[in-house]
């Protein structure tokens, strides 16, 4: 019980510091963005709140100007099924692309971290 309590305080401590800190969101014109609004309509984080691998992800979406849709895989029974079922395990941070009738499931920060700077850091 008092390792889970730990748990939940460094986790709320973690989202916290993490608003605090937020990056400025890259700048583009509206036309480029609005490509990578269309862009990011393929994608979809599995995520668990206060997960810091999580809130590191969301930091570089936030910093890229990425609009993502977010799944809870820890509070939604529906969402944590799909990332089981869909994607192989329920491991988070998880990316879903779905490009070209193609879905591809992405583990670990670190690579998901290196596909949205390489796809949209420059755009």
């Amino acid at each position: 019980m008092i390792v889970k309590a730990l748990r939940v305080g460094l986790g709320q401590l973690i989202v916290f510091l993490d608003f605090i800190t937020r990056p400025r969101k890259q700048k583009r014109s509206a036309a480029a963005q609005k490509q990578v609004e269309q862009a990011a309509k393929g994608l979809t984080l599995y995520q668990f709140h206060a997960c810091p691998f999580c809130v590191k992800t969301r930091r570089t979406l936030h910093r890229l100007n990425v609009p993502v849709a977010l799944r809870d895989a820890r509070k939604n029974e529906q969402d944590r099924q799909t990332l089981l079922n869909e994607g192989g395990k329920i491991k988070v941070p998880c990316l879903r692309i779905e490009e070209n009738g193609k879905t591809t499931w992405m583990y670990e920060s670190k690579v998901i971290i290196d596909y949205l700077n390489k796809r949209f850091a420059a755009a």
